[in-house]
């Protein structure tokens, strides 16, 4: 299993307020190249991301599909991307200080991925899994918080 940990400078619901856009997953997630729907129950157990893995012309169709959904502390889901496999996700957040602290867990459940030895997996899953928290720092620290939204969203004039 790969773990990987990065403080990120923004309150956990930031965090999960990335994670409930399923639209952002290509954003964040290292090797999703695009999406094709998000159902409407996202991110609650159960329901599905549509996504696509790979660049052209060798895109992969496939899914990812919450498990667990406990904001703002935990989220699970179960990322496939057929023919590599399929993989138990794990996002950890708690607060740390004026921040959070972030921690994803990758785990290989089916397929080739899962019959490869974790010593050739590992590394490549550490080294992707840095960048996907990299990336999803990124999202998070530069949204506005929630309560800046809507009503209260301040909107510069145009001219």
């Amino acid at each position: 299993m790969s773990r990987n940990v990065r403080r990120m400078s923004c309150p956990p619901s930031a965090v999960f307020d990335v994670l409930a856009d399923g639209w952002l997953y290509p954003v964040w997630v290292v090797g999703a190249s695009r999406m094709r729907d998000v159902d409407e129950a996202w991110p609650l157990t159960d329901s599905a991301l549509a996504h696509s893995v790979g660049v052209w012309p060798a895109l992969i169709d496939d899914e990812t599909v919450s498990e667990e959904w406990a904001p703002p502390h935990r989220a699970v889901m179960r990322a496939k991307g057929w023919p590599i496999g399929e993989a138990r996700v794990t996002i950890d957040v708690k607060p740390w200080g004026d921040g959070c602290l972030v921690r994803i867990q990758e785990h290989p459940i089916a397929g080739p991925g899962d019959w490869v030895p974790r010593l050739l997996t590992e590394p490549m899953l550490y080294l992707r899994n840095r960048e996907t928290l990299r990336r999803l720092a990124y999202v998070a620290e530069g949204r506005l918080p929630t309560t800046f939204h809507g009503a209260h969203a301040q909107i510069a004039p145009t001219a």
